[in-house]
């Protein structure tokens, strides 16, 4: 993969980040099934970017639902960064939680 084309996986990571914070505000979806969520979210935005965006970095469909899996994993990585530094100061912050 081309570093040019990593504006396309960083949009999957994104969107899938933001599906994951609204999976947190639903209280019927567990947190365990988050990471699953988004990384199937992130397979289906790989096939669609695949056919969308001329410059994503997968040209077959196996790599594109690849490349949106692990960009939609990405994303609960993100989001454990996000909360480990937020807690890092004070411990009785909760900045979402886990997912």
């Amino acid at each position: 993969m081309d570093i040019s084309t990593m504006g396309t996986v960083l949009a999957i990571v994104i969107i899938t980040y933001l599906i994951g914070l609204l999976c947190k505000t639903i209280s019927a979806i567990k947190d365990e099934l988050i990471p699953v969520i988004v990384g199937a979210v992130g397979g289906l935005l790989g096939i669609v970017g695949m056919y969308v965006i001329p410059d994503f970095p997968a040209h077959d469909v196996l790599n594109a639902v690849a490349v949106g899996i692990v960009s939609g994993l990405a994303s609960t990585g993100v989001n454990q960064v996000y909360k480990q530094l937020a807690t890092k100061g004070d411990a009785d912050v909760d900045p979402g939680g886990d997912y």
